[in-house]
């Protein structure tokens, strides 16, 4: 299958899912998806496999909750995998769902008022069917959102967060080739940048470049870091060192990269995402929270390149599954108290 097709396909599956209720949902996962089809997404609903599993889990509760929930995406893309020789095309899709919320949702109570439920979809198209995806959504900024405050103050800032600054991440038609060869190449770059500038026992440990030497090789000076809820939102090289990277770097110690699932790019726009990327152990004070056991992080990341250097970056975790792995289960603590959560320490 040629990725216009791919693309194709997955735009008329967004439009079938816009215009799908509860009732119906079912039936259109099953038009456009295999018997077999794998579905990840995030905690609680971790794996499914097949049209009847997926909807039961995450789409017929989504849908019972959320009143004319409709996508309304900032980046699409779509590549084969650069990982592997797998068969098919991923096509990623980043934006926000809007929708009303109007039921509670995993315990999240309902505000009846506008949300803006952040997501980012990877799509596996093979034969004419989507047979994997990859399903994130950002449920603590989902939570913000309904006024809880489910983990201390955050590093960086709490946004509803906007799509590319140049407004040209909907790639639905081709793409020049080359230019999505140098999205990646950049994107390859600069991760092998990040393992060779930290060390998973000792932060302090003689490195080939300061943090941001690391990044200037990459990064524009005034680059943009749209990170998860829990984590916030920084800008500039200077102050995602001193409210990112710093604290990641020196509060999460042994950390092992596990690979990516699927990595494209299209254009001067790419990203990844793993399943999980990193096993890491928190050392205490990682999102103010103490030192705990080891845990994995599954992430997508979304870049846009401007020129020779990356511009902008989305990130999405499963900070309810990372937490969860530590003991603290913020979604049971929503269901069990059925008051609005607060941070309470372990």
């Amino acid at each position: 299958m040629n990725t216009p097709d791919a693309k194709q396909l997955v735009r008329e599956y967004h439009s079938a899912l816009d215009n799908a209720d509860s009732a119906t949902v079912e039936s259109v996962l099953s038009t456009y998806t295999s018997d077999d089809w794998h579905w990840r997404g995030m905690h609680p609903f971790h794996e499914q496999y097949g049209a009847a599993d997926v909807a039961t889990s995450f789409f017929k509760p989504l849908l019972t909750s959320f009143s004319s929930l409709r996508r309304r995406a900032d980046m699409f893309l779509a590549n084969q995998n650069s990982l592997t020789g797998e068969p098919g095309i991923w096509v990623a899709s980043m934006g926000h769902f809007i929708g009303l919320f109007d039921q509670e949702f995993l315990g999240i109570p309902a505000t009846r008022k506008i949300i803006m439920l952040r997501y980012a979809e990877f799509n596996r198209v093979l034969d004419n069917q989507i047979v994997e995806t990859g399903m994130f959504f950002d449920l603590i900024h989902l939570m913000h959102q309904a006024g809880l405050q489910p983990l201390p103050p955050q590093t960086g800032a709490h946004l509803v967060q906007p799509g590319p600054a140049t407004h040209d991440g909907l790639l639905y038609e081709e793409q020049n080739p080359d230019e999505g060869r140098i999205t990646l190449d950049l994107i390859n770059r600069m991760i092998g940048d990040i393992a060779a500038n930290s060390n998973a026992d000792d932060v302090d440990a003689p490195q080939d470049a300061t943090p941001q030497q690391e990044l200037q090789r990459c990064w524009h000076d005034d680059m943009l870091w749209w990170g998860p809820d829990g984590i916030g939102a920084t800008y500039t090289i200077d102050r995602y060192v001193d409210q990112h990277q710093k604290p990641f770097r020196a509060q999460l110690g042994s950390r092992v990269f596990n690979g990516h699932i699927a990595r494209i790019a299209e254009g001067n726009y790419g990203g990844f995402f793993g399943w999980p990327n990193l096993s890491l152990t928190p050392l205490g004070g990682y999102m103010g929270l103490p030192k705990g056991p080891r845990a994995d992080m599954r992430v997508v990341d979304m870049y846009r390149r401007d020129g020779d250097k990356l511009a902008e970056n989305w990130i999405f975790i499963d900070v309810l599954h990372f937490l969860n792995m530590q003991g603290l289960d913020v979604l049971q603590r929503l269901q069990d108290s059925k008051r609005p959560a607060t941070f309470q320490g372990t």
